[in-house]
């Protein structure tokens, strides 16, 4: 069994076959999906999901990834807050800084990151967190809540060893993707991949994007079913067997989320 530990299933490239899209995961071995929340709409639109799909399988984040933190309201707290005891609704996030097209300005970043950040704290929720050229203000702006944020996890990781290993040495978990099956951008993460606790290592699909580059017949669309190709590619990068990357993993991830 797998677990894709971030799917942008809300996305409006699903919206005609979503439900094949669900079916040929489980096929798969895909057997749990957890549904990105990126904004108030995409928060609404995956516990919407959920409600059409059994429990057992489909499960949600809800954040502002930060390229929408220009049209956070305060108000979208409290939609969160509101739903926090439906059983779909695992972490807070997507939520984090992103210096590399900075969509949304700097400071508007950090005063929403900042929020959820308190919000995991007082929940009490696991954070799924976004991370990209900005790991200065990143580590600095979370270090202080640490203490009291249950877990927190760093989803498509593609950053540098030493940040990494910053990373680890403050109990984050990681999160990869297909990234890592991309020799021109992905390679550096095959040896980083080597110092990620068995423990802390989840991987995911980041669906519609990233769609793993050794993929035969890929198309551009990346969708969940793809995980075990991940799942394979890591688990020879790393000299383990398949079923040993998906037990690890899947263990994890269930672990974290609390599924």
């Amino acid at each position: 069994m797998l677990i894709d530990i971030g799917a942008n299933l809300t996305h409006k490239s699903f919206d005609k076959d979503l439900t094949n899209v669900i079916n040929e995961a489980e096929k798969s071995g895909v057997k749990k999906i957890i549904i990105t929340g990126a904004d108030r709409d995409s928060n609404k639109q995956a516990l919407k999901i959920c409600d059409e799909y059994p429990l057992s399988q489909l499960y949600v984040t809800a954040g502002c990834h930060p390229h929408y933190a220009k049209d956070f309201k305060s108000s979208d707290i409290k939609t969160i807050k509101d739903n926090i005891n439906n059983p779909h609704l695992k972490a807070i996030g997507e939520c984090g800084l992103d210096y590399f097209r900075n969509f949304s300005p700097r400071q508007k970043q950090i005063d929403c990151f900042k929020m959820f950040l308190e919000l995991s704290c007082e929940l009490q929720k696991p954070l799924f967190l976004h991370q990209r050229d900005s790991f200065d203000d990143f580590i600095k702006i979370i270090e202080p809540y640490l203490k009291d944020i249950p877990k927190y996890v760093v989803h498509c990781w593609t950053g540098a060893k030493d940040e990494l290993e910053v990373l680890i040495k403050k109990d984050a978990y990681i999160g990869i993707t297909g990234w890592v099956c991309d020799e021109k951008r992905g390679e550096h993460l095959h040896e980083q991949l080597k110092i990620i606790p068995n423990n802390r290592l989840m991987i995911e699909t980041d669906s519609p994007y990233l769609t793993p580059k050794t993929l035969k017949n890929k198309n551009h669309r990346n969708v969940p079913a793809n995980l075990p190709h991940i799942a394979k590619y890591i688990a020879k990068i790393t000299n383990k067997t398949y079923d040993q990357i998906c037990q690890q993993t899947t263990n994890t991830a269930i672990n974290f989320f609390g599924l």
